[in-house]
């Protein structure tokens, strides 16, 4: 797995912010939108289409999106659908994209000159992809199983994590219910939500993070949808061993 963001909704750096962050352009301080990609047997699968999405595997040198799966809805996580539309043309059909019923209708609203019967101009004028249902039951793609992790982001948003073997990545949330902390056990690896020190109404604070990181005691935590108020090399070596702030471009074993 390669953390292609590990940044907030706004990024990092922030438009008009003059912290010591934002101003500093410290290499892993610099934060694109939260995604993730792993190398399957299959191929690469990539986990949210971030505004970012074009930079973000044009940075790390990945060609080819095989699918897609979502997390939810925000535009932080579904803006770069549009980066899509090379990828039929190198797969020779359209792109799989998983997401839950709600997602899938979103991304048909929002995008929808990418789904209508009309005749297009050329091959290539919109993205091709297949939406594909999910719902909490694991299932398969690009020959690895997957299963989905029932998440809270604030008292409106339900959201997905994913576990892959012995990694989980859960974005976006502040509060997983006791059913989901069962399906997290025994991790070697958690990339969890961490947004800044303070509480917020729908991402974890860096210590509720660390609380559910001692909880689930995988062998490594990494946090991520981090903001401009997480100084990466401030905060490495203030977090218990084990735990460490992510960062972009960040790769992570899949065991």
């Amino acid at each position: 797995m390669i953390l292609l963001g590990t940044g907030t909704s706004v990024g990092v750096p922030a438009l008009g912010c003059s912290c010591p962050v934002c101003s500093g352009c410290a290499p892993r301080n610099m934060r694109t939108r939260a995604s993730a990609i792993l190398g399957l047997p299959q191929g690469n699968l990539l986990i949210d289409t971030a505004p970012d999405l074009r930079s973000q595997l044009l940075r790390e040198g990945i060609g080819i999106v095989h699918a897609v799966i979502y997390t939810h809805e925000h535009a932080d996580h579904l803006a770069g659908f549009d980066d899509l539309r090379l990828f039929q043309f190198y797969l020779g059909h359209a792109v799989p994209a998983l997401a839950t019923p709600h997602v899938c209708d979103r991304l048909r609203s929002t995008f929808a000159y990418a789904f209508t019967d009309e005749e297009q101009t050329h091959l290539g004028a919109v993205p091709s992809v297949e939406l594909i249902s999910i719902g909490l039951e694991p299932f398969e793609v690009l020959g690895v199983a997957v299963t989905p992790i029932p998440l809270k982001h604030g008292p409106k948003f339900d959201v997905l994590g994913f576990r892959i073997g012995n990694v989980a990545y859960c974005t976006d949330t502040n509060e997983i219910p006791p059913s989901s902390m069962e399906l997290l056990r025994g991790l070697d690896t958690l990339v969890l939500d961490a947004l800044r020190p303070t509480r917020h109404a729908t991402h974890f604070s860096i210590e509720e993070a660390v609380e559910v990181a001692r909880e689930l005691a995988p062998r490594q935590t990494y946090f991520t949808h981090c903001s401009c108020h997480v100084d990466y090399y401030e905060w490495q070596s203030k977090l218990p061993p084990g735990i460490a702030i992510g960062y972009d471009g960040l790769q992570i074993p899949l065991v």
